[in-house]
């Protein structure tokens, strides 16, 4: 092989390595490989609220009694009643001659850190007795939110039905509805923050950074309240699962009355 003029042997050296190195890359051996997982779960979401993604169930092992805290959510059922669900549901929205209903307990959800359990794994499906659905139902009164919040939520408490709506009732009960919330006869116009403001003012042991308010639908309806409690029944801050500014945003929410 004659050498190239100009051109000594350590430079064609130089030449080859610089050859080699460039088909390297040609051929993708110096690029980042695609990872084998799946692409990002979608953002998933629970009533108006979004939830980040990947923080479902898939956060961790899914089993029942492994959570951090509660989350008592309380409803507001004139805005339920004004929805097309609403106005099939006569047991909550029609009584004939009974109780017209304001707050009611919607659910004491168990709770990551991040993210939530839910509909967690059970060896026969969760049975929830006529009985327990009557004692519940003064603030609870819909057959079939009583028998869905168990076996969606009160599964992974790791308690039984008695013992999930004896503590979901304690829990409840422990709360101090605010005087103009109780059965507002007229419609109101508040914020997020006025609603907080009120519970506190009406539950001493409570703080601000304890609640949620969530919105939804057209006018910014008034939706509900989440109270963050320990699976104790103590008061607690709430998670990122209560940010509010994933409940509503709104500055006014339109709170229906009473009917």
């Amino acid at each position: 092989m004659r050498t190239p003029p100009n051109l000594s042997w350590p430079a064609i050296g130089v030449l080859i390595v610089v050859a080699l190195v460039l088909m390297y890359f040609e051929r993708g051996g110096g690029s980042p490989q695609p990872s084998p997982q799946s692409p990002s779960a979608p953002t998933e979401r629970t009533g108006n609220a979004p939830r980040p993604a990947g923080t479902a169930s898939h956060a961790r092992n899914n089993e029942a009694g492994d959570f951090d805290y509660y989350s008592l959510v309380l409803s507001w059922s004139p805005t339920h009643c004004e929805s097309p669900e609403g106005r099939d549901d006569e047991t909550q929205c029609a009584p004939r001659g009974g109780r017209r209903y304001a707050f009611i307990l919607h659910g004491l959800w168990p709770q990551y850190e991040r993210g939530y359990p839910e509909d967690c794994p059970t060896r026969t499906r969760p049975y929830v007795s006529q009985n327990i659905i009557d004692d519940m139902f003064d603030i609870m009164p819909s057959r079939r939110l009583i028998i869905h919040e168990y076996r969606k939520h009160g599964v992974c408490s790791g308690l039984t039905p008695e013992g999930y709506y004896q503590t979901a009732r304690r829990i409840f009960e422990s709360v101090t509805i605010p005087e103009q919330f109780r059965n507002p006869p007229e419609e109101l116009y508040v914020s997020p923050a006025d609603v907080v403001r009120a519970f506190v003012q009406a539950n001493p042991d409570l703080r601000p950074d304890m609640f949620g308010v969530a919105c939804r639908g057209p006018g910014t309806r008034f939706r509900e309240v989440r109270i963050c409690f320990s699976k104790t029944g103590t008061p607690r801050s709430c998670g990122p699962n209560e940010d509010q500014r994933q409940l509503c945003r709104s500055s006014r929410m339109h709170v229906p009355p009473v009917r």
